[in-house]
């Protein structure tokens, strides 16, 4: 199929999709499985390969969401239903004042976002967001979106997130200097945004029930402390929060520093691993807080199944986003960008932006359309005899090609509006916008140093 025939029928699978979802209300998992098995047999792949594609899609998805989700669910139930969080966001709230508390907690996530997982962190930190939104009686997700403007920004152009790390050895930047560059442009986009929002007045938006919000949940009203119990203090809550943070942290730092032969690497990759950090977290969250509230081990263990009740739609959905890009990919979809737009002759700091942002909208993993465009534009950054700091720059506005419109094809997409309470239609147009927003304001600025840098 021609490159033009296959950009309209991923035009009309998507509007499909939005169809069957927003207007039909036909359940998200369903609209996506058939979508993506009608997209499928449209463009031609053979009829005893469309299944495996979607299993693999599906599996693909599920092996880095399932185990990330259910541990950070678990870590996050144990914190929300105990009381910790609403007390933590008492303490600080008393402390700092509402509109501090949000500048805080942004803060908080720029460090965290540093070497941490978008969906990590983020998963970590939303039942504290809606705890301080409770106390400072506000909307959540005027917490939450300065949170996600940090966080995402970092996952997208920081060294040690998979997508700038390929770009940066795609394109022979040097990962020092765009770390540098990549810690500036990160902390203007995020004072930008922070600021931004605040003009927005999102009281307006109701949330659904969200599996990080226990006031809406059902049946988190059903434990109570044991005899003799008590809600635990702010600097439990942290540590708990803080330790899988820290050993991934720790093991990024490692694993950066240390020579690969080092008898140490290996350890230092399995400690850093969100898995084995998110792990050792709630075993720990697990001892402390029945020993605090003085739960019954049969009590805290409903506590942390209900966890893996309330996300169980949250994973299907993200894996069901996965078969549908996964389908896309298989298509060529993305691929019939890239050939459009690396034929019609562009700045090359342009051109890696248009491509990731195409790459993104098309198939929506952000760490493949990064490394893909960077691949692309290899030929024109070696052409163009470009210093070490402006290759580095060009390599940080793919990452931010990278972050445009995250939307029904992206399992971040369903990860963030199913964790915030927001329906399919609400995602769009907070989302959506909110990363597309994101991404051009980061390009323009990278673009603006790219010019007067030498």
């Amino acid at each position: 199929m021609s490159a033009l025939t296959l950009l309209i029928i991923a035009a009309v699978a998507i509007a499909v999709l939005l169809v069957l979802v927003i207007l039909l209300d036909v359940p998200a998992y369903v609209s996506l499985l058939l979508v993506a098995m009608g997209t499928a047999l449209v463009t031609g792949i053979s009829l005893a390969d469309i299944v495996d594609v979607m299993i693999g899609g599906m599996g693909k998805t599920l092996g880095s969401v399932a185990i990330v989700v259910g541990l950070g669910s678990i870590l996050g139930r144990l914190v929300e239903v105990s009381g910790a969080a609403d007390r933590m966001a008492r303490t600080f709230t008393e402390k700092l004042g509402a509109k501090r508390v949000v500048m805080a907690v942004t803060a908080a996530a720029f460090i965290l976002g540093i070497p941490v997982f978008f969906d990590v962190g983020f998963i970590i930190l939303t039942p504290l967001i809606f705890a301080f939104a409770r106390n400072a009686k506000t909307n959540p997700l005027s917490i939450a979106f300065p949170v996600c403007v940090a966080m995402a920004t970092l996952h997208t152009i920081i060294p040690p997130h998979p997508g700038p790390v390929a770009a940066a050895a795609a394109l022979e930047a040097d990962a020092g200097l765009m770390t540098i560059w990549a810690l500036v442009i990160a902390l203007i986009v995020t004072v930008v945004g922070y600021f931004a929002l605040q003009f927005i007045n999102f009281n307006s938006i109701e949330l659904v029930p969200s599996p990080a919000d226990s006031t809406k949940s059902e049946g988190a009203s059903q434990f109570s402390l044991g005899e003799g119990g008590r809600v635990p203090g702010a600097p439990t809550t942290i540590f708990v929060i803080v330790l899988p943070i820290l050993m991934i942290m720790a093991g990024s730092i490692m694993v950066m520093n240390l020579p690969e032969d080092s008898p140490l690497a290996p350890i230092a990759t399995f400690v850093g691993k969100p898995a084995t950090a998110l792990l050792v977290g709630v075993l720990v969250a697990y001892v402390l807080i029945m020993k605090i509230t003085k739960w019954k081990k049969n009590v805290i263990s409903k506590v942390a199944d209900s966890a893996l009740d309330s996300v169980a739609v949250v994973i299907f959905v993200t894996g069901a986003g996965g078969v549908f890009a996964s389908v896309l990919v298989e298509t060529g979809i993305g691929t019939a960008f890239s050939d459009v737009l690396t034929s019609i002759g562009m700045p090359t700091i342009l051109a890696g932006f248009v491509i990731a942002a195409a790459l993104r909208i098309a198939q929506g993993s952000a760490s493949v359309a990064i490394l893909t465009a960077a691949g692309l534009i290899l030929p024109a950054v070696q052409a163009g005899n470009y210093s070490a700091n402006q290759t580095a720059l060009v390599t940080i506005a793919v990452g931010f090609g990278g972050l445009i419109c995250s939307h029904i094809n992206d399992s971040g997409f369903w990860i963030v509006t199913r964790y915030l309470g927001l329906s399919v239609s609400q995602g769009l147009r907070t989302w959506t916008v909110l990363t597309t927003a994101v991404s051009i304001v980061g390009f323009l600025v990278t673009s603006a140093l790219f010019l007067v840098v030498s």
